[in-house]
Formats: structure tokens, sequence, C-alpha cells
């Protein structure tokens, strides 16, 4: 599903602390030694497969299969989370990263309709997965990610909206919640092992509480800061209890001065009650700021020897950049590794190209490296 505008995951877990409703972990352990870990098994990126919010960002097969073969051959990652709704659009990107070698992670994410939907958009998908693994592609299915904020009826509220109004202000039974919350996802995991024989998965916050004995790999979106490099370490080590495979389906952060401190909330900085919207306060353009963190996040996982772990995100075309007006330079407030350049600004039937970050070329000399450690071992 596409993110509505002005609302991400991270703004819906900071409705649920504030409520006083996210989960308490068991404190970090003694990060494991370095020494002699494989690296990082898997190296991906977030290809999010959304309709567009404007006739120019629609979606279009020719350039999705550009990208994919950018992925693969330019930021040299070894797999695609495809991810986004509508069946025929993820099963498309999927079958062209499975074409051109990539593993996929295939997560279908339909929300804010009713549950047998989202289910039968899952089993729709899941299937497909399991036709690509029986013809010997490489994918991994997840079922979804943070069912509590996509899927009605889990927490009050009729959409994403009204769902975190009513976190915010304490209309929630916690444990009504939760029960609700593992009631959904223990049947998206039936649905998914009822269609899909290859590994399963689910994209959870970081605080979110889930049965993870019912999938084969510990999923988790990542956006954690600290100070000292090390602390990445031991706090990623608490996801290892569980004895399973560990891969972090989203990390990153925007492109601007401060914004790895705010913890997963850079993207609030978007004034988009303006026409056109606006970015709120004095922001400095900081590319650089970007693929510093990406990198020490991803030094942290080849530390730890992570399954997979895929940067969020490849491309946003809604957030386009626009050089020497800060004001209006949406893509500072993007996780995208690729900035979105229109051809005529401000004009939604305007077509666009993307042009690479820092970021990108950060991640894709690092990638490199995982991949040459991977020939090696």
């Amino acid at each position: 599903m596409q993110k509505p505008a002005g609302i991400t995951r991270a703004r819906f877990l900071a409705g649920t602390a504030s409520a006083g409703l996210a989960a308490t972990l068991i404190p970090s352990g003694t990060a494991r030694a370095a020494e002699g870990r494989p690296g990082l098994r898997h190296r991906g990126v977030v290809y999010t497969v959304g309709a567009g919010e404007t006739p120019g960002t629609a979606f279009s097969t020719a350039r999705m299969r550009r990208d994919i073969r950018v992925i693969r051959d330019g930021l040299h990652a070894d797999t695609v989370d495809v991810t986004g709704d509508g069946v025929e659009r993820l099963t498309a990107t999927a079958a062209e990263a499975a074409e051109r070698g990539l593993r996929v992670w295939l997560q279908p994410t339909l929300g804010d309709v009713p549950e047998r939907d989202i289910l039968e958009h899952l089993a729709e998908t899941g299937r497909f997965a399991e036709r690509l693994r029986r013809q010997g592609a490489a994918v991994d299915l997840s079922v979804g990610c943070e069912f509590w904020l996509y899927v009605p009826g889990i927490v009050p509220g009729d959409n994403v909206f009204e769902r975190i109004r009513n976190l915010q202000d304490g209309h929630v039974d916690p444990v009504a919640m939760q029960r609700r919350l593992d009631r959904f996802t223990a049947r998206a995991a039936a649905v998914g092992r009822s269609v899909f024989h290859g590994r399963l998965s689910y994209a959870a916050a970081q605080e979110d509480q889930v049965d993870w004995r019912l999938f084969d790999i510990v999923g988790i979106d990542y956006y954690s800061y600290f100070t000292d490099e090390t602390a990445y370490v031991r706090d990623l080590s608490r996801y290892l209890r569980w004895g399973k495979p560990l891969a972090v389906t989203e990390f990153g952060t925007c492109a601007y001065v401060g914004a790895p401190e705010t913890a997963g909330m850079g993207w609030d900085v978007v004034d988009r009650g303006k026409h056109p919207e606006e970015i709120k306060g004095y922001l400095v353009r900081s590319e650089r700021t970007q693929a510093t963190y990406l990198l020490q996040l991803v030094d942290a996982f080849s530390s730890l020897g992570l399954y997979a772990a895929m940067a969020y995100e490849f491309v946003t075309p809604d957030a386009p950049h626009r050089p020497g007006d800060p004001l209006h330079d949406l893509d500072m407030a993007s996780y995208s590794i690729t900035k979105t350049v229109q051809d005529r600004p401000f004009d939604p039937a305007s077509d666009w190209h993307w042009e690479p970050k820092e970021a990108f070329h950060a991640l894709a000399r690092r990638y490199a490296r995982e991949r040459r450690h991977a020939g090696r071992g």
C-alpha cells in the first residue's frame, strides 16, 4: 500500500508510545563478536509498486524494468523487496526481478479494506511466489507489515488517520488491540503457509510483539539512532533471541542534517496543508548525512551476519527534488536513495527521472564489497 500523505508507520509507532502501548523487549545483550562472521548474507533495497499519487507518477512497467536492472548492476544488490498493493504490479515486478537473477522478498501490503480482501490479496500474491519458487527462483514471502496500522479492526478507526487519532487520544484498549493483532497475524501466517512452501516472514516494527514461532525469518523495520556505532550491534542482537534468521526489512533516513537523530521520524518535516507542500523550518540538505547513516547500519548488519537487509527505499516518485528551492525540495523528507526530478516542476502530469544520491553510490560500493566477501566465503 502506498503510504497516505503525511503518515508513515513511524508516526503510528509514536502514537502507540504516547498511549503506553509499546511492548518492552528484553534489554540489549552483549554484542556477539564480529570476528569470523560471514558478513551480510543478502543485500537489498525496497522497491514500492504503488499506483502513484498523480498521473505523472503512475506505475510504469517499462520504468520498473529499467530500475530492476539498475538495482542488480548499479547498486550491486542481490535482493529486491517488492512491496505495495496490486497483484498485477507485485507479480510483474517479482517476475522481472527473478528473471534478472535477483532474490525476491515479496511483501503485499494492501490496507484499509476488509480483512478477507487483504487475505485474498496475500493468497493471490503468495500463489505466484510459489510458482516462481517452483521454477527455481529464490523467493521469500512476507505476509505483510505492521498489521495494526493498516488492517481495519485492530485499532479503532475506519482509516489510518482515525486510528492514529484514537491512539494519540488514548482511545485504545492495549490488551484487546494485542489480542486482535495476534489473531490476524496468525490468520495471515496460515494463509501464507497454505499457498507458499518456501520461507515465510512478516515485517514488524521494532517494538511490536510478534509470535515468531509462526514464521521462518524474523523481519524488523529498523530506524534506531545511536552516537556510538557499536550500540547498533548491541541493539540488533536482541532480535536474535528467537534463534531464527533476522532480516532488516527496512532501514534508512532522509537527506538533511539531523535526520538520523529523529529515529524514523525524519519524514515529518513537510507542511502538507500548504499547496504546494512546503518543508517546515530551515533544513540543510545533506546527502552525506543519509549515506553515512546507511553505511553505519550495514556495518552492524554485516558484523552480525544477518540473513538480509533492505534499504528503504529505491525511489519515491511523489517526493520530488527541486534544486535551488529548499522550501519545496520534498526529497529532503524522502528516504529514497535516488532523487526524483520532474521535467516540469509542480505539474502533477509531468514526466520525471531519478538521479542517484550519495547514499546510492555509498551503498553500491558497500554492497559490491559484501558481494566479493560472499564470493570468497
